[in-house]
């Protein structure tokens, strides 16, 4: 994949049609409302933005409505948004986390400004930089160590305390500086600090550590460095050399403003970039950090940073979610300033909403009983079904149809309720598509397990409504002759807690709130044959079931899941669940 991506396909026209609604629907949000002041000021004839994520795992939910923001203001107003890797931890990041990073945003529809930025790239002129605060008087080297540092920075509500390095000479603080960059201190011995106010009511003014010592390899400098900087001091910076006007960035950051703001101001930059917090995405029965996402990973809890049952867009990609689907919940959500949880609910009618108006139909019986209809010959009649109720133009698929057949053992009861519509004996059913059915037999095995059905079918039936009767029920079938095996993947959300940090727990470890049935396999599952064509990433509504994606095969960790049937055949085709047809989420 070419580091310079254009917007295509599916995506282009998507977004182009996301951001025409946002025009046209909705009153502009707070910070397009900046922006609009700033180039009617003249303060910006153009606006530059970025989207700047740590490459120490993969982007999940959350980051999709940031990714929404900055790359869909510059396509609003023709300006440009860069993908800048933010990488100063050496220790936690990987080429895998970039690289998945980069598929993530292109799969979402954007194209970033000329080729992927890293806070790396800037090593040398940050490093610059913080020769020219120290030689200003506004660093300083400090030898504290940890736990004194914390104790000299004070609380929320006491003042901090000078450190005693604080008022080392202009060449003393050069000379320690470059010891520390030569590779001559201990991590954690020394850390450049800034000079700012230990009496600030901002923690974050109270001399923050601009420089850290530490001995790990990087990604892509390698060894070249000893010293990295930390976020606050390498994101403004890069901001600027990047000239990026206008600054996105999550609530959490806003006590961080004022030392992003006296940083570029004492480098002197003019125009400097302009710092604006927007609310950060929250759902509930959903995690959105990825430390915790990792533990999932690196603990077995879920199969890899893709499995469907993650909050990962990789993995709401696997499950079958779509890019414009991700695009209109975000643009649903909104931007504000106030913090609040949305109900995963939204997440699910966006893309089931997306999904009715463009997903074929097709067959799936996910628990076979078998049903041999004893009037039918033995001929092999091909009916068709509409591939799109909704759109004709999509054409019809072929449904064999024959004596013996295949229906969702939930679709029959021997002893059903009042107002009970499908199978049972003595009461008839349409089949979708095909004839009305009527149970004659029951036939059970030697432990008394209902193993078949004997039914008969009325010719006159086909496209037609049975003279003299009503026959309300409606069920789905494959043909035994021609039934496609297939491995369904049904899936429920991921926690069983609103809240998994905090309820429910009382020992703190979101783990206990997973939910125990998030994953049920059926591997005796039969499909309509047309299905044999799908290909990767297809989806389709398995009517009466749901919306359903043909699952792109991989190597699985030992993961404990319920497994209804058994001996799957490593042939199959592996469909996931996207959503169900409703919600049926028990609350």
């Amino acid at each position: 994949m070419s580091d310079s991506l254009k917007m295509s396909g599916e995506g282009q026209e998507d977004v182009t049609k996301v951001n025409e609604g946002e025009t046209n629907e909705r009153p502009k949000h707070f910070i397009e409302q900046i922006i609009d002041e700033d180039l009617a000021s003249g303060k910006h004839k153009t606006i530059a933005t970025r989207f700047p994520p740590e490459p120490n795992g993969y982007l999940h939910i959350g980051h999709a409505k940031a990714i929404c923001l900055n790359f869909g203001l510059s396509i609003e107003y023709s300006g440009t948004c860069n993908l800048r890797m933010d990488d100063t931890n050496p220790e936690k990041e990987e080429q895998e986390y970039v690289h998945a990073i980069k598929e993530d945003v292109a799969w979402l529809g954007y194209s970033w400004n000329k080729e992927v930025r890293h806070a790396s790239n800037y090593f040398q002129q940050l490093y610059d930089f913080a020769i020219q605060l120290i030689k200003s008087g506004k660093a300083y080297v400090c030898e504290l160590n940890a736990d004194q540092t914390r104790a000299y920075r004070g609380t929320l509500t006491e003042p901090g305390k000078d450190s005693p390095y604080r008022e080392r000479t202009l060449e003393e603080n050069l000379a320690l500086f470059e010891k520390m960059r030569a590779g001559e201190v201990k991590e954690g011995q020394m850390a450049l600090r800034a000079k700012i106010d230990m009496s600030s009511g901002n923690m974050n003014m109270r001399d923050p550590v601009l420089y850290r010592v530490k001995y790990a390899d990087h990604p892509i400098t390698g060894d070249q460095w000893c010293i990295y900087p930390t976020y606050d001091y390498a994101h403004c910076v890069s901001d600027a050399i990047e000239g990026i006007t206008h600054s996105l960035c999550t609530l959490e950051f806003e006590d961080h403003r004022p030392l992003y703001d006296w940083i570029l101001e004492q480098l002197n930059f003019d125009p400097r970039p302009r710092q604006i917090e927007f609310s950060r995405l929250n759902l509930n029965y959903t995690l959105t950090s990825k430390r915790k996402l990792k533990k999932l990973v690196d603990e077995g809890y879920v199969d890899g940073w893709d499995d469907p049952r993650m909050p990962t867009i990789s993995g709401l990609r696997r499950r079958g979610y779509t890019p414009g689907a991700l695009r209109k919940f975000c643009e649903m959500v909104g931007i504000t300033k106030s913090d609040g949880v949305v109900d995963v609910g939204m997440l699910e009618f966006a893309i089931r909403d997306d999904l009715d108006h463009s997903a074929p139909r097709a067959l799936c019986v996910l628990r076979p009983l078998k049903v041999t209809i004893t009037n039918y010959g033995d001929q092999v009649e091909q009916l068709e079904g509409q591939r799109h109720p909704k759109m004709p133009e999509l054409g019809h698929r072929v449904l064999p149809f024959s004596k013996e057949i295949w229906i969702d053992r939930d679709d029959f009861m021997e002893d059903p309720p009042k107002k009970y519509f499908r199978l049972a004996p003595g009461k008839e059913v349409r089949l979708r598509h095909a004839y009305v059915i009527k149970c004659e037999e029951v036939v059970r095995d030697e432990t008394g397990a209902v193993i078949e059905l004997k039914c008969t079918y009325d010719a006159n039936t086909l496209g037609k409504k049975p003279e003299g009767r009503k026959v309300k029920g409606v069920i789905h079938w494959v043909s035994a002759s021609d039934a496609l095996p297939v491995e369904v993947r049904q899936y429920d959300r991921l926690f069983d807690q609103p809240n998994p940090e905090s309820e429910g727990d009382e020992a703190g470890d979101f783990t206990q709130n997973l939910n125990k049935h998030s994953l049920t396999i059926f591997q005796e599952a039969l499909a309509e044959p047309s299905l044999a064509n799908a290909k990767a990433d297809d989806r389709f509504q398995f009517e009466r079931e749901g919306y359903y994606c043909l699952d792109v095969p991989r190597l699985k960790n030992n993961v404990q899941v319920t497994v209804e049937g058994s001996g799957a055949q490593k042939s199959k085709l592996v469909f996931n669940q996207i959503v169900s047809l409703k919600d049926s989420w028990q609350k």
